[in-house]
């Protein structure tokens, strides 16, 4: 049988911070898809986290923003960016899960 390679497998989830990478060197998602070789639809997918990229694809894109794979893919969700500068850790902020 094959894994499920969407969204409602949680057990097995791929968390990414492909479009945080993208935006920070200013690079399109038609932009990325096409340095990798998939069509932009694919890489929004995988942003909104509704696909889980396929090792190549992973590398591919790591190799494309000189990451390593940690970097940009992760069993566990990424820390945002503003919880790691905020000066009380112990404050969520609004729309926080935690």
């Amino acid at each position: 049988m094959a894994r499920s390679t969407r969204r409602d497998d949680d057990t097995r989830r791929i968390h990414n911070r492909v479009n945080v990478v993208r935006a920070e060197v200013g690079m399109s998602r038609a932009q990325l898809a096409e340095l990798v070789g998939v069509n932009p639809q694919t890489i929004g997918a995988l942003e909104r986290g509704d696909h889980y990229p396929s090792l190549q694809l992973a590398m591919s894109i790591c190799e494309v923003f000189d990451l390593p794979v940690e970097a940009v893919f992760s069993r566990t969700p990424f820390q945002s960016i503003a919880a790691s500068y905020r000066r009380d850790p112990e404050v969520p902020a609004r729309g926080d899960q935690s």
